[in-house]
């Protein structure tokens, strides 16, 4: 046995028989601004990790870890563009793996991969796009509360929840949603092709799926777990380099640590905490809604 082999058995050191890398990014959450508490999927957040994951120089794969029921459609798009920009530039192969669910911009999100898997009880699809609001228009006039809205231009607040419903209002919405809705449909196309096996009316109608059925209509390529289906591709002595943000709760939650001990918000935790709750804790009333939409 040569000096070379033998050095490959060492477990540590340059010489030593390891396999082949993957570095995994998880892409979790609602997708877009969610508030303090709870750091939304966004490219400005995003940006260093997806740099971050391409890094390697010598590396067999890039592994998406999607869960997310949508939202913002165009950090969808700014996100999925960054990592296909970068799989081109570096020539490396982009896998995703679908957990809870991976919906709306979350799939979005997953078509930025050469493979999609999922397991059987994920929920994919919901290619479309929704808008909702209120209407509180008949309340506050049972209230005898009187609204005053002054603007310059005659379309400035064509949805005013607070005011009756605007039929060329809800026109013009929906002609914004169809475009976005094209745009969602373009890129299913493009990153699909022909793996696509449902018809379009099915496809795009808005349907999310679990995965037996998703994979049915080639909005997968099969059932599997990030570990089993990357040993499978690249053998059992894959290693896995995650990919993570800083874990630190200050950094999470926004405060900055070499900001002055006090006069300004910004400047005290304490205060920050307590002027961001209400916010917080509508956003958690949202992002529970997006989740509801498919039933988790």
């Amino acid at each position: 046995m040569n000096m070379t082999k033998l050095l490959a058995k060492l477990p540590f050191g340059p010489w030593r028989d390891a396999g082949p890398i993957v570095s995994v990014l998880r892409l979790s959450g609602v997708i877009g601004q969610a508030g303090a508490f709870r750091q939304g999927l966004t490219m400005s957040n995003m940006a260093g990790l997806i740099e971050r994951a391409f890094a390697p120089k010598t590396q067999a794969a890039v592994a998406l870890v999607v869960n997310s029921p949508g939202g913002s459609p165009v950090q969808s798009a700014l996100i999925a563009k960054r990592i296909r920009d970068l799989a081109t530039e570096k020539k490396v192969p982009v896998f995703a793996f679908c957990e809870d669910a991976a919906a709306s911009g979350g799939y979005w999100l997953a078509c930025a991969a050469d493979e999609i898997w999922a397991d059987e009880s994920s929920i994919l699809g919901s290619i479309g796009v929704v808008s909702a609001g209120f209407g509180a228009h008949e309340f506050i006039e049972r209230y005898g509360i009187e609204r005053r809205l002054y603007t310059a231009g005659d379309k400035k607040v064509i949805l005013d929840p607070f005011s009756p419903e605007r039929e060329d209002g809800v026109a013009h919405l929906k002609a914004i949603q169809a475009e976005i809705h094209d745009a969602f449909k373009a890129m299913v196309r493009d990153r699909r092709g022909a793996r696509l096996s449902g018809p379009e009316e099915e496809l795009f109608s808005g349907a999310f799926w679990a995965g037996r059925r998703a994979l049915e209509l080639g909005l997968i390529d099969g059932i599997g777990d990030l570990r089993s289906v990357l040993r499978g591709r690249f053998g059992e002595k894959v290693r896995l380099r995650v990919v993570q943000e800083d874990r630190r709760w200050f950094r999470r939650m926004g405060f900055r640590v070499d900001a002055p001990a006090g006069g300004s918000l910004g400047g005290n935790p304490l205060d920050r905490l307590a002027a961001d709750l209400p916010a917080a804790a509508l956003s958690a009333v949202e992002e529970r809604a997006l989740w509801s939409r498919y039933g988790l």
